[in-house]
Formats: structure tokens, sequence, C-alpha cells
């Protein structure tokens, strides 16, 4: 969509992962339709993606442009940070090394380290190990899995390291922490 409207480049900063505007009413009113669309299932698969193309319109026609604009052209370093974060969503369950995902998205080790940290604020491994959590987090929700086979299957080896780490990014051990999500609401 980027190419197709002619956003400018002018604005663009080397490094910039977040960029914050003011939520103006032509932005919150698609918002809350896409929303407003939970409530009638059926008319999602049709209506969801004309939304979503208007959403990405007025992004593109705001101030946060720039940023996108970056994230988007392809070859640059932010695209392929998105490409890096792509491959760890695909792969996240198996053992992988700084390098070898560097590897994958053809930049060198330290510049994918350094670049990732600056654009999410945390390290590649340490990325793996959120979504390696909230897999997890979702398969003991979703399929009623124990902490420790919900961690083997998202490629923990040992279930106390995936207790300690969930511990670390919930507050509390996964039982106790999915003792509240999973109480029924009365």
């Amino acid at each position: 969509m980027i190419a197709h409207i002619g956003v400018p480049r002018d604005g663009l900063k080397a490094g910039t992962s977040v960029s914050t505007g003011n939520l103006s009413n032509v932005l919150l009113e698609p918002l809350l339709r896409l929303l407003a669309l939970t409530q009638e299932p059926s008319s999602i698969p049709h209506l969801a993606p004309l939304i979503i193309k208007e959403i990405h319109y007025r992004l593109l026609m705001s101030g946060v442009a720039p940023c996108l604009w970056q994230l988007a052209s392809v070859g640059s370093a932010s695209h392929r940070i998105g490409e890096a974060i792509g491959w760890l969503k695909l792969h996240y369950a198996e053992r992988i090394s700084v390098e070898q995902l560097a590897t994958a998205v053809q930049m060198s080790a330290s510049s994918l380290h350094h670049r990732f940290r600056q654009l999410t604020g945390i390290s590649p491994l340490q990325y793996q190990k959120r979504l390696r959590i909230n897999a997890a987090r979702r398969l003991m929700i979703n399929e009623h899995l124990d902490a420790a086979t919900a961690s083997y299957r998202v490629g923990y080896e040992s279930p106390s390291q995936f207790s300690r780490e969930y511990k670390q990014l919930f507050g509390a051990p996964p039982k106790q922490h999915l003792e509240g999500v999973r109480r029924p609401i009365t």
C-alpha cells in the first residue's frame, strides 16, 4: 500500500522502532468498526479486510508514516529485523543461535543483535523466550496442559527453568497465574 500511495520518505530516522501520535477520530472510527465486528462473526471475512485496509491507509496518512515506511522498505535493517521476528515466530520451539538467525535474514550476528535490541528493546533470544512462554501459556489455557508438558512442547528442556522464566514475565508461577485466568467469571 505504501508504494501505491507514495508516502514521502522524509522524516525517517534510523533506529526508530516506535512512533506515537494522536489518535484522531478519523483513525478511531475504523478501529471501533473493526472491534464491533466481533458482534457479527459472519461479517468478519467480508468486512474486516476492508476496514484493516482503511486503518493502514489512515496510518500512512498520519505522522507515523515515516516509521511504517522504514519497516516496509525491503532490504532495510528494520525490514530484516521484521523478517527475523517472522522467522522466530515460525521456529520458536527450536534451539537456535543468533548466528543462525542472522544467516537466515542475511545480516551479521553483531548487526542483527544490535538492531534487534534497538528496535524491540530485547535481544533475539529473549524475544524467542517470550514467544515460547506465551505459546506454552496458550497451551495451558486452551488445551489444559500442565506446565511441564506445555514447556516441553514449546522447546524447553527443563520445566523448572520454564517456571522461573514464566514467573519473571508474569509475576507468578504458571499454576498460580493461570488459576485466575481459568476461574469462571460470576
